[in-house]
């Protein structure tokens, strides 16, 4: 009997053991980081991807782009995400090969700080383009006030805030500069880091949140920051003039109007560094993750894939809400099959 017992309380053992060891395989922590453009919705996205999903938990650092492509490349991370994508270069340093998926849209908006809080402010292409080139440095130039004549503007240095760290925000904003302002591309350029003109009345912040800190701190101010952090923030932007002429606001039907207006290429990598439409928004952008084709664990594979798929679902319906352009369906059907090559 006393034997019968022994082994009735080893097998109860040995299953309890084996289950325990099931859960531990079951178990899966993803890892990324990156841009910090659609850092907010990318945290909301994966924490209820977590709670919904057993056994996986997923951890994101907001970093900046180049940081996140940087992780990436070093193998400290399952994932990334970047603005500007990742370079042919880079992507060649990957063994394992690279599946990049635009997974949600932004706009770029010029938060601004003026006294008496004006809520339409209007700035012409080349005054915005101006203003980043250093060439436009007092709020009440001619060309300002011309495009405001209901606005009283003060006789006040502008203060422009630019990103400290290599951005992906920066790569996407210069790029649209220099596809406006020839000058902006002879003297600038454009990419992840620029070398802002050299006055002290430029200042580097780390970071979409760090810049839109920093314009609320300062009287005068003006900063690059995407759409959802304003929205969050609380900031008054401004209305940019589009490529058709019009002052457009950012939102969700402005944003769609700007994707509309591109083809997703068969790389999933498509820009729109000017868009056309009399309702686009002039600064929109694609933002994508950044996979490993093979990768050695299985279950992170999956768990990846289907990180992806509740992204392209219940993710998308979150963010007009969130200050995010949700993906055309189109698109969404091209991601959900390019993300099978994850494995």
């Amino acid at each position: 009997m006393k034997n019968l017992m022994k082994s009735a309380a080893l097998a109860v053992a040995v299953s309890l053991c084996a289950s325990s060891m099931a859960f531990a395989e079951e178990s899966v922590r993803l890892s990324g980081s990156g841009a910090s453009f659609p850092a907010p919705i990318y945290l909301t996205w994966f924490k209820d991807f977590s709670k919904k999903t057993a056994g996986v938990t997923v951890d994101y650092q907001s970093k900046g782009s180049g940081a996140g492509v940087q992780d990436f490349l070093n193998k400290t991370v399952d994932f990334a995400a970047s603005d500007s994508a990742m370079k042919d270069e880079d992507i060649a340093k990957v063994a394992e090969g690279v599946q990049l998926l635009p997974m949600t849209a932004g706009e770029i908006v010029l938060a601004f700080n003026l006294p008496g809080n004006p809520k339409e402010l209007k700035l012409p292409r080349d005054v915005y383009s101006n203003i980043f080139l250093g060439k436009i440095t007092k709020w009440n130039d001619p060309k300002i006030v011309a495009a405001n004549p209901g606005l009283k503007l003060p006789d006040m240095p502008i203060t422009v805030v630019v990103r400290a760290d290599s951005s992906g925000t920066t790569a996407v904003f210069t790029k649209h500069l220099a596809t406006i302002n020839p000058q902006f591309q002879k003297d600038l350029g454009e990419g992840n880091t620029v070398n802002w003109p050299a006055s002290d009345k430029f200042i580097k912040s780390p970071k979409n949140d760090g810049v839109t800190a920093t314009v609320r701190q300062t009287p005068g101010a003006i900063g690059y920051i995407e759409y959802g952090f304003a929205k969050l923030a609380k900031v008054d932007f401004a209305q940019l003039q589009n490529k058709a002429g019009k002052y457009v606001v950012p939102n969700a039907e402005s944003g769609a109007e700007a994707l509309a207006a591109v083809k997703m290429p068969e790389s999933l990598v498509a820009w729109l560094p000017d868009p056309d439409g009399a309702k686009s928004y002039p600064i929109t952008s694609y933002t994508w993750m950044i996979f490993r084709k093979h990768n050695e664990n299985p279950a992170k594979a999956k768990a990846m894939r289907e990180m992806v798929e509740y992204s392209l679902t219940e993710g998308q319906k979150i963010a007009d809400s969130m200050g995010y352009i949700p993906l055309p369906k189109s698109v969404v059907d091209e991601v959900r099959k390019a993300s099978a090559n994850i494995q």
